[in-house]
């Protein structure tokens, strides 16, 4: 199977919204964090032109509102945050406005030291 090359007009337009995609996702907000006993909580404010790049299976038909995500699926969606966050709850009048928690005092595992390579014998 052979590739038809991507002329230099395709190719501008790709790097154009390329480019209009890496401003959006620079203006994703991320609110303080509050606690309660329990949670610690922080809330991820999309840019509203960010939505239109969302996948189709990331909503919910039934409300019109984003689904609960997955790790690996709103961290596809340019949010960075660190380990231990979870999508909990949606606010269906503002689907731009992500809720975060994770437990309070949350300490992300730790890695396995890597093993030395075991000397080779000849």
């Amino acid at each position: 199977m052979s590739t038809v090359p991507e002329s230099s007009e395709e190719a501008a337009k790709r790097q154009a919204e390329q480019k209009k995609l890496e401003e959006i996702l620079d203006k994703i907000n991320y609110s303080d964090r509050y606690t309660d006993d329990i949670f610690e909580y922080r809330h991820v404010i999309l840019p509203k032109q960010l939505l239109k790049y969302i996948p189709e299976n990331y909503w919910d038909q039934r409300t019109g509102a984003l689904r609960l995500l997955e790790d690996k699926e709103w961290r596809s969606l340019g949010i960075q945050q660190s380990l231990g966050w979870e999508h909990y709850e949606v606010h269906v009048p503002e689907p731009h406005v992500l809720l975060f928690r994770r437990p309070k005092d949350y300490v992300p595992p730790t890695q396995p030291a890597p093993r030395a390579k075991e000397a080779r014998r000849k």
